[in-house]
Formats: structure tokens, sequence, C-alpha cells
């Protein structure tokens, strides 16, 4: 198919005017003089047999046809900006979009995102949160970090970080838990996954405590309430270090217990990107995993 060639300073100086709707301002950005602007649109509008523009006292307003035309050409001129973006600087610049849970993307993730910039220019990283519940496919996401098991359906699994949980509380509170037997007076919030406390409990070889506290969906609104006063929370240690280090967190007791890991997920169904390859081979050299 032969393609006719298009006027493109043309179509350039269309799309200013039209997005700014004042030859002026349009003229300016594109750095030609007002008069080589029009001369532009009228040989366009020639060359397409309509009139693009009315001109008005102040400024000029879209016709039907320019109406027509403009997000048309507005879209197409985003497209290609996006793509020079991709490939400016030597290297092709791929997007790769994230699941995160929001306890490892706080804990872990974001304080080493900068690293993974400054190693990985190449790659384009759109970090979206969830409660660890997600849908790689209805989210449109390339890949996933979760906390569990690692046995999901049709989900090729990888660990990157081990979770051990131990309750943390407000400093006001700790002084009160000298012994695991202590928390019966006390409130334990709790998550959707309604084993954990019993299975602290007989990791800390302590008789179990009844949890009737209040349950939340994700470990980050447990540790907000625990660092209030509202109760303990049985939370994976190594994401709030950073709270146990500035003191809004305390963990009375040693003991911990093993729930689940950290894990990259990807559908098995798509095939591995140049991008997920680096930031899952990252993620291997970065995080932890016990022996």
């Amino acid at each position: 198919m032969i393609r006719p060639q298009l006027p493109l300073n043309a179509l350039r100086a269309f799309e200013a005017s039209a997005r700014h709707l004042n030859f002026t301002r349009a003229a300016v950005e594109l750095c030609v003089s007002q008069a080589a602007l029009s001369h532009q649109i009228k040989a366009l509008e020639a060359r397409l047999g309509v009139v693009l523009f009315r001109r008005l006292p102040r400024g000029v307003a879209l016709t039907d046809e320019g109406a027509a035309l403009y997000p048309a050409l507005n879209e197409a001129f985003d497209r290609i900006a996006a793509v020079l973006d991709r490939v400016g600087g030597g290297h092709v610049r791929e997007v790769l979009s994230v699941g995160v849970v929001g306890t490892f993307a706080n804990g872990w993730l974001l304080p080493r995102l900068p690293q993974f910039q400054v190693a990985h220019p190449q790659v384009d990283l759109r970090v979206l949160t969830h409660n660890n519940r997600v849908d790689l496919a209805a989210e449109g996401l390339d890949c996933a970090i979760r906390f569990g098991d690692g046995d999901w359906p049709g989900v090729e699994a990888t660990a990157i970080a081990d979770a051990g949980l131990a309750p943390l509380c407000a400093p006001s509170l700790a002084h009160r838990l000298v012994d695991p037997r202590d928390l019966a007076a006390a409130t334990l919030l709790r998550s959707y996954r309604r084993d954990e406390w019993a299975r602290w409990f007989a990791a800390a070889g302590a008789a179990p405590v009844p949890a009737r506290g209040p349950v939340f969906d994700s470990s980050l609104a447990i540790a907000n309430a625990a660092a209030d006063g509202a109760g303990v929370g049985l939370l994976p240690v190594r994401m709030f270090a950073q709270d146990l280090a500035r003191g809004r967190l305390v963990q009375p007791f040693a003991a911990c217990v093993d729930a689940g890991r950290y894990w990259l997920t990807h559908l098995r169904s798509r095939p591995v990107t140049r991008a997920l390859r680096v930031f899952g081979d990252w993620l291997a050299a970065t995080a932890v995993i016990a022996p």
C-alpha cells in the first residue's frame, strides 16, 4: 500500500493551534512566526478541502471538521513522544506494571527503588499497591508481589523474602507484656488469616489466647492501629524495621512464626519480558531468603 506523504509541519501547526486555541501561543511553542503558522494551516485546509478554524475577535475556535481531526492528531503526537522518550539515551525503555502488597511496598521496596532506577534506567516501573488480593489478568499487571505460601493457580511464583511474624505494639503497652500469657489481657489485632495467632503461641511454647480483636485486611492497617495503642498486632518484623528503629513500635517477645513468604508472581500463560527478568533478578539479588 502506497501511503500519501503527510504534511507533518502543517499537522503540528494545526495540533498546537487547536490545543491552545490561539495562533500566537502555538507559534511561540513551535518557534515559528505567526505568519508562517497561519500559512501552514491554510495549506492544510486547502489540501483537505475544509475549514478547520473559525477566526474570532480573540483567538480561534474549531469547526466541526477541526474538532473531529484534533483528538486523533493529539493522541498520535503523544504516542510518538512516548516512544521517543522510551528510546532516548541509547536505551529502549520498557514499562513494567507491578502490583505490590502494601506492607512489602512500604517496608522494603519503596526505600530501595532509587537503587533500582539507577541500576536499570531502561525499565519504567509502575507500582500499584494491593492488600494481597490481586488479579494479574484483570488488572493488566505484568507481575505482582504478594504474601503467602506461593501456591496460586496459573501463576509462576519465586520466593524473594522471608517474613517471620511477631507481636508488635506501642511502647505504652510493651511494659505490660513480660510473658506471652500477658497477651490474655491485651487486644489482639487480627488479619483475615485466622490461624496466625494460634501458630505464634505454638512457636512461643505458650498456651494459645483467644484472639477477639478487630480484623484488618492489611498489615499496614494493623501496624497503624498497634502504634496508636489499639492493641497488639502480629506483623512481619522485617517490614517494620524502620518503625522499630524509631520506637514507634516495640517487639516485646523474640519468638517468630513462619506463616509465609513474599513472592514475585506472574502468569504462566504470558512470556517473561526483558523488564520482568531484570526486575526479578534484582529482587533475587537484594531481598533475603533464610537458608
